[in-house]
């Protein structure tokens, strides 16, 4: 599983660590105004968007003891 990329409704392009945790974009959203809303569905809008790979704990930092017995 950890070869393959997560691509779901909520992560694209997303992958497993050797610790397990899933490392994805994450994205800092924003209410919009009632009159910049298409629809009843649309009450958010991406501000920023943070890589995976800042956005979570380094893995050499990790606590994780699958990762620990590997190093």
């Amino acid at each position: 599983m950890k070869e393959l990329p997560i691509n779901d409704f909520m992560t694209k392009d997303g992958t497993i660590r050797d610790d397990g945790r899933v490392i994805r974009n994450m994205y800092l959203l924003a209410t919009k105004d009632p009159s910049e809303c298409k629809g009843e569905w649309d009450p958010m809008k991406v501000v920023t968007t943070m890589p995976g790979k800042d956005a979570f704990r380094p893995l050499a930092d990790s606590e994780c003891p699958l990762v620990q017995r590997k190093q």
